[in-house]
């Protein structure tokens, strides 16, 4: 690779896909030529167990723009983002999906839309798709739910194909499952000026689909996450400490109420019972008990988050052609 500035990365997350590679690299090639396009393709192989590996590098020979990076075991897509991104050199960064779903045809257009309408990040949005119902259907309640809670509005969160200003693709710290809601990520990093663009969906060409139901599960999980840290990853104390001080309060003042209530019914010469007889007893002291522990958690939570500063590591194995 020579010092002048590249126009564009292309990062492709894959796993199994060796069948794809070599019509998706030559397809990627072909137009960013016709567009005078300088490139580099970022093939980050997250632990696949077929023959990806020896086919990237087998391209890397023919095309000096590949790039790859083998992690050691499988770590998930947005590992293979994160990684992809610090490593990105283009002024503009491209994901897409390596099982020749995204079409690179959409490349120009994806790359006018940030360099031209100054928008931060653009998401691809598949209007017409050609996946089975089980698949459709999820996304469809991932995106209303993502919608909602964002307030983005975007009719596609998920797809794979997606355009970024390095700064913004460089900014956004992409962990655990959150690669669905890379946009939210993005907004809550401070990067709001979101578009979108209708682009082709094809059907699948070789291998199999990697969507299950344990992803429709963790997708679910991981919204309510995203929702519980935008709000509250910096000040933990403000969401545990609320909620267990007014869970202590309110179980403080309906012990003391019924304490009064029975010395009340004492000196009017009844006989109330023992207050302990009453299971509202037990239900306000535990409560108050569960306030006074989520006020703890709030200040532990406090206390780690102003002394974290680590970066996720994962196990990356080897690279070929990596940057200088």
């Amino acid at each position: 690779m020579n010092n002048t500035p590249l126009d564009l990365s292309v990062v492709i997350p894959l796993f199994n896909e060796a069948e794809s590679l070599p019509e998706l690299t030559a397809w990627i090639d072909r137009v960013c030529k016709a567009e005078n396009i300088t490139y580099e393709i970022l093939y980050m192989n997250d632990g696949s167990t077929d023959t990806s590996w020896k086919v990237i590098a087998e391209l890397a020979n023919t095309f000096p723009t590949v790039r790859g990076t083998r992690f050691r075991r499988n770590h998930g897509k947005s590992a293979a983002l994160y990684i992809g991104f610090q490593q990105a050199q283009g002024s503009v960064v491209i994901t897409m999906d390596a099982d020749l779903q995204d079409s690179p045809e959409e490349i120009p257009a994806l790359m006018r839309g940030i360099r031209e309408e100054g928008f931060d990040l653009i998401s691809g949005w598949k209007k017409k798709r050609f996946d089975p119902w089980t698949k459709t259907l999820p996304t469809k309640l991932f995106n209303w739910a993502a919608r909602k809670m964002s307030g983005i509005y975007l009719h596609d969160f998920n797809c794979g194909l997606k355009a970024y200003r390095l700064e913004v693709a460089q900014a956004v710290e992409v962990q655990g499952e959150m690669h669905r809601y890379v946009p939210v990520l993005a907004k809550m990093a401070g990067f709001a000026n979101i578009g979108e663009q209708v682009v082709q969906h094809q059907a699948r060409k070789y291998g199999t689909t990697k969507f299950g139901m344990n992803r429709f599960v963790n997708g679910l999980l991981d919204l309510i996450t995203l929702a519980m840290v935008g709000r509250f990853q910096r000040r933990p104390m403000h969401f545990f400490g609320t909620l267990g001080i007014l869970m202590f309060v309110f179980s403080g003042v309906a012990l003391a109420a019924m304490g009064i209530l029975k010395l009340y019914r004492l000196t009017e010469g009844l006989r109330p019972g023992l207050l302990t007889e009453d299971p509202w007893f037990f239900i306000f002291l535990t409560t108050m008990i569960l306030g006074t522990q989520l006020f703890v958690t709030g200040l532990l939570a406090e206390l780690m988050v102003r002394q974290s500063s680590k970066k996720p590591k994962y196990s990356v194995g080897e690279h070929i052609n990596p940057a200088a």
